[in-house]
């Protein structure tokens, strides 16, 4: 089969298109047979070294994906040759090879159909962002309250488009940033109450205006960086703040005095948390959520499997939603 080979730690340029011989599916295990698959920045973090797993070389990155189950191996009964199924979170694409091939083997417990009225390029490009937005806003005690308010930075990207989406469904005030002008006419369709150019100079009155007295009850961040400081000062009594990344690079100048009057919580995200009937059982309530709501995953766009490196500079450059390759 074709697949993009990772042969070094030097960054997703270095990938190469190769071939390698078919996977086959042992006890639990599906093949599957990849139709679409979708980027995170993850990938780009592991292709440099910059994340916890070290997986052996050559390897194949992605961990999202959709196609058809083409084979399965013993033990086997959730799903069959034939079904259109998606990949919920595994270690295809950290420690086992992932996405960017023809063809990939998966636990059959992290399999799931595609929801009825979904194309699989939705599927494809939901599991990974949507897991983790949920364990963002869930973590801190079960589903916030209704009326609370909800801050999302990088709320664009994957992970900001679905907290944004899933904070509506919930109820929520949403406050989401962006530098971009056809961007935030996108969130606000998408659910937002107020979108803001993180950049702004007065972006502290700005909010403080907008939401009239109220503070922030919760923030999904995943820029980091000098915006944190700021974003920070926004929260009210018992705030959250949820870490799912740090494009914008490290916190400047961190004084933990901020946290203490307000008793001000920070927790780290990580989707690799998840059980696969955790997962399973997420997802459910996600789809759910989105259905009632009449709302898909949000793509940007999708490229040949061929273009697979200009895809990942789509990424780097700040897509608003998903961006996906055509495999097959």
């Amino acid at each position: 089969m074709r697949a993009w080979l990772m042969d070094s730690y030097e960054g997703v340029e270095r990938l190469r298109l190769g071939e390698v011989p078919d996977p086959e599916p042992g006890p639990g295990e599906a093949l599957l047979r990849i139709h679409y698959a979708a980027l995170n920045p993850a990938d780009a973090f592991l292709a440099q070294a910059q994340y916890p797993a070290k997986p052996a070389l050559p390897h194949i990155l992605g961990r999202d994906g959709a196609g058809e189950v083409i084979a399965v191996g013993p033990g086997v009964d959730t799903v069959k040759p034939g079904d259109i199924a998606g990949i919920l979170r595994c270690e295809a694409g950290i420690e086992r090879w992932g996405t960017f091939a023809e063809k990939t083997v998966v636990p059959a417990a992290s399999l799931a159909r595609v929801p009825e009225g979904w194309s699989e390029e939705q599927m494809a490009a939901a599991p990974l962002v949507y897991l983790t937005a949920w364990q963002a806003l869930v973590q801190w005690g079960g589903i916030p309250s209704p009326g609370e308010v909800l801050l999302v930075t990088g709320a664009s990207g994957g992970v900001g488009v679905a907290a944004v989406m899933l904070g509506r469904s919930m109820g929520m005030t949403v406050v989401a940033l962006s530098r971009s002008p056809q961007k935030a006419l996108k969130l606000r369709e998408l659910g937002a109450d107020h979108v803001f150019d993180p950049s702004a100079p007065d972006l502290k009155k700005q909010v403080q205006a907008a939401l009239n007295g109220r503070r922030v009850d919760l923030v999904v961040d995943s820029v980091a960086g000098p915006l944190f400081n700021t974003v920070l000062n926004l929260l009210g009594y018992g705030g959250r703040i949820s870490t799912v990344g740090r494009s914008g690079g490290v916190v400047p100048e961190f004084n933990t005095a901020s946290l203490f009057f307000r008793r001000i919580r920070i927790g780290g995200v990580s989707v690799g948390d998840y059980t696969p009937e955790g997962a399973q059982a997420a997802w459910t309530e996600i789809v759910r959520r989105l259905n009632q709501a009449g709302q898909r995953p949000v793509i940007d766009s999708i490229f040949p499997f061929e273009d697979l490196k200009q895809a990942f500079r789509r990424l780097a450059d700040g897509p608003m939603g998903k961006v996906l390759v055509k495999v097959s």
